[in-house]
This record gives C-alpha cells, sequence and structure tokens, in this order.
C-alpha cells in the first residue's frame, strides 16, 4: 500500500454505524491530536474509532482489510520514535475505551487486561494484592500495557526484572482480517509450538490488535533502598557502577545522570545534591528490608574505593522519592535547553557504554548542539536527547545529523538503534542498517502472513 488513502462516503457511513456517538470521531478538530505522538511527527487521521468490544474490532478490521483502509493502532501516544502516527491516512483505532483489567489472580500469579489499561495503575492494582508488574517504563503513569507490549517497553528496573516480553504470557488478539487468534498460555512456563507470543512483543502495531493481555506477576518486595552517588568524572561513575556489579550484587536499578542532565534538573528543581558534578549514578536494591538495606551497604562499599564526591541513602519510601524524584523530571528539565529534541535509546555492550557516550559528546560538540545523555546504565541502555530549536533551519538540520552520527556510531560499537522506544517512523532506514537484507526480508514475510492486505500500520519497522 502506497500514499496516503481517504475515505469515502460509503466507508464513513459503515464506521458511523459501527461506531455510535462519541465511539468516531472524523472531524479535523476532533482527529488532529490523534495524529501524532510525542515524537512530534504528524500524519492525517481520516476518522478515529473508540472501540468498547473485541466484536467491534473484529468487525472493522474485515471490512478495513476488504477496503484496503489502514489503520492505526493509538493506545496512550507517549512514544517518542512515532510508532502510532498514521503516516497513510485511515482510520485510527484507539485503546483508550478497552481499560479494564479483567482478572488478577494470585492463585496463578498473572493479570490480565485490555490494552487500554494505565502500567501504573495496573501495578498499584496488584500491588495492593502483595504482587508486582516490575516493567517500569520513565511513562508508567500514563502510558499503557497494551503499548508497552506492542513496543516492548522496558523501563527503570530492566536490569534485574528485564523487559514487557518477560512478563506476557500471552494474548487474545484480532488479525487485520478480522479473525481471531489465542497465543501463550495461562502458565509461566509453555514449550508447545512457534512462540507467537514473543514475536508480537514489540511488533508495533503492526502485526495484531491485542484485545486482552496476560500477564505474569511476581511477589512484592518486602523493602527497598536506594543510592545516589555523585561523582567527579562520567567514566569514575561508569567504572563504579561495574564495580557494584562484579562485586556480585544485583540493583533492581541502576541508573546514570551526566553532568548537562544534572545541571537542568538544578535550574527546573532543588537538587538533593550539592555543587555541580559531572556524573550521578542511581542505584536501588529490593528484597526483605535486611536485605535491601545490607545490598545497599555492599554496594557502597564497593563503590568507596572511586572516591565518589558524595553518597545520599534512602531506606525508606519518602527518602527514596527524594532520591527519584530528579531522574523522573529528565523529560520536563530537557526543555530548558531547547523547545525542540532528537530523543534517542540506542543500547551498547555494557563494555562500549563509556566510549558511546564520549563519542555523543563528541558530535553534539562538533555541531553546536547541547546533548543529555542519561538512562539505564545496567543493561547499556543509553537516553541521547538533542535540544535544538526547530524554528532555526541550521540547527533543526544538525540535528537531524546528530541522530544519524549517533546511530551510526551505535552500530559501529555493535550495539542497537533502540531498546526500548521501538523503530516507528524514525528509525526505518536504520533498522535495515543494523540488520541484512535477508533478516529484513524475513520480517517482511511474517508481516505478509499476518497482514496480505498491508493494512495495519503501514510503514513502520520494515
Amino acid at each position: 500500500m502506497q500514499g496516503p488513502v481517504s475515505l469515502t462516503a460509503r466507508q464513513l457511513s459503515f464506521l458511523e454505524n459501527l461506531f455510535p456517538g462519541d465511539a468516531l470521531l472524523t472531524t479535523p478538530e476532533e482527529t488532529l491530536i490523534f495524529a501524532t505522538d510525542a515524537s512530534r511527527r504528524r500524519g492525517r487521521a481520516d476518522a478515529v474509532a473508540r472501540p468498547e468490544t473485541a466484536d467491534q474490532v473484529k468487525e472493522l478490521f474485515a471490512f478495513a482489510s476488504a477496503e484496503k483502509i489502514p489503520l492505526t493502532i493509538r493506545s496512550r501516544a507517549t512514544n517518542v520514535a512515532g510508532c502510532c502516527v498514521p503516516d497513510r491516512g485511515g482510520v485510527v483505532v484507539a485503546t483508550s475505551r478497552l481499560d479494564t483489567i479483567l482478572e488478577i489472580s494470585e492463585a496463578d500469579s498473572l493479570a490480565v487486561c485490555q490494552p487500554g489499561v494505565v502500567t501504573g495503575d495496573l501495578q498499584a492494582a496488584v500491588a495492593a494484592r502483595r504482587l508486582f508488574y516490575p516493567p517500569d517504563a520513565a511513562s508508567a503513569a500514563f502510558s499503557s500495557i497494551g503499548g508497552n507490549a506492542a513496543t516492548n517497553a522496558g523501563g527503570l528496573r530492566a536490569v534485574k526484572y528485564g523487559v514487557t516480553r518477560n512478563y506476557v504470557l500471552g494474548f487474545s488478539c484480532v488479525l487485520p482480517d478480522g479473525s481471531h487468534i489465542v497465543t501463550g498460555a495461562r502458565t509461566h512456563k509453555n514449550a508447545a509450538g512457534l512462540d507467537l507470543t514473543s514475536l508480537l512483543v514489540g511488533s508495533e502495531g503492526t502485526l495484531a490488535f491485542f484485545t486482552e493481555i496476560i500477564l505474569k506477576l511476581l511477589p512484592l518486595p518486602e523493602a527497598t533502598a536506594s543510592l545516589l552517588v555523585c561523582f567527579d568524572s562520567l567514566d569514575t561513575a561508569i567504572k563504579a557502577a561495574y564495580a557494584v556489579l562484579g562485586r556480585g550484587l544485583l540493583p533492581a536499578a541502576m541508573e546514570i545522570m551526566a553532568e548537562e542532565v544534572l545541571a537542568a534538573l538544578a535550574a527546573v528543581a532543588p537538587a538533593p545534591w550539592s555543587g555541580a558534578p559531572k556524573a550521578a549514578l542511581l542505584l536501588q536494591f529490593d528484597g526483605l528490608k535486611a536485605t535491601a538495606a545490607a545490598e545497599a551497604a555492599a554496594a557502597q562499599q564497593a563503590i568507596e574505593p572511586f572516591r565518589p564526591a558524595s553518597i545520599l541513602a534512602a531506606l525508606t519510601p519518602a527518602d527514596e522519592d527524594k532520591l527519584w524524584a530528579p531522574r523522573r523530571l529528565v523529560n520536563q528539565a530537557s526543555f530548558a535547553l531547547g523547545p525542540d529534541k532528537i530523543s534517542d535509546d540506542v543500547t551498547l555492550p555494557r563494555g562500549k557504554v563509556a566510549e558511546a557516550m564520549a563519542r555523543f559528546r563528541r558530535i553534539a560538540s562538533d555541531l553546536h548542539l547541547r546533548v543529555l545523555l542519561f538512562g539505564h546504565l545496567g543493561d547499556g541502555n543509553i537516553h541521547v536527547n538533542y535540544m535544538f530549536d526547530a524554528a532555526d533551519p541550521a540547527q533543526a538540520a544538525n540535528a537531524a545529523l546528530a541522530r544519524d552520527a549517533t546511530l551510526a556510531a551505535t552500530l559501529e560499537l555493535s550495539g542497537s538503534i533502540t531498546g526500548e522506544h521501538g523503530v516507528g517512523l524514525a528509525k526505518v532506514f536504520w533498522l535495515e542498517k543494523q540488520y541484512g537484507r535477508r533478516e529484513i526480508e524475513l520480517m517482511r514475510a511474517l508481516k505478509r502472513c499476518f497482514d496480505p492486505a498491508g493494512i495495519l500500520n503501514p510503514g513502520k519497522g520494515y
């Protein structure tokens, strides 16, 4: 399918009958916001459907397949790679009204929910039953389970607990032709057949619409303990972090923030650190109360030989919130340095992180841009934000050059162009740089198996 598609009067009439009242939006004023996401890219939505049942989804998809109408699935639109931008017009299918937690089972240690459930709401609901859903994207307070599954979201706790794929046990799905499939099982182990569940996680809305998602839960840790450690150099901070791992400790979270990030944060809110450190590590340990505190103390001992500028420890939720509050403000604080940004989430082998961050700084310097470097150091997932003013053509051009240079450097260092944001529209070209022709051909063949009409989120990924 090539080029934008507009809806006919007959097609609109079908949609109005299927989605009565405000379940269907068609005016430009109503559909405008649904044509973009956090990437600030913009497409065109000819209509927005807000299904409330799986049967509506089935009927819509069968009709769209027959009519060759593009469909773009949209959850909370927190994605920064353009994954849910309707690049070719057609219908945006919003998950906002499929937002029910259908089941929480203590006996089976699982939850079943619809795709529009906010991740933080699910985490709170299972925590009330002493259960734990670990994936903890920075947007957990407003992103959705469906969107997290579509992009295989990671987050702060990925170093210890893994990413969304590690917790999806199965799906109930509608395929682009309107047919229905069920993948996986309610069991925590399942070796029957090909793993369609893992294939669908991270597929960025190109293969199926998730109507129900079965999620594995863990026991809720009794307690957590955190450290905020500041250093006089970024390299030293990275070495100290790896010394913690070398001690045999596995933090629940291990975050790094470079000096530019710390300065931006200090400019918008009171900082828990003093002075102007060059880097900061944030570590969190969890488990039994005594164990979490002991691991934090052992981590401090491992760090002390690296002569940190300061160490702040927190053993209570209130004190921990004070240490972690700056990390949650990075996105907001970044705009103190410029009205626009290009945001990448590259992943490096651990041993290449320091070299990569130094290269990203040189790229920014050469192109006269400001760069913010931070992210999930424990699994090598570094966020690279180039700040610029899109109204200045020279800055906009340099920002685009910086992204290309960043992704090129990442691949030279045996990294990946994305750790958790996905490919979307932003990195389609670079996917073909990371993988070979045969690998891309296999991805496209799988796409054709699921979506022979090519209607579902066309133009994305592969």
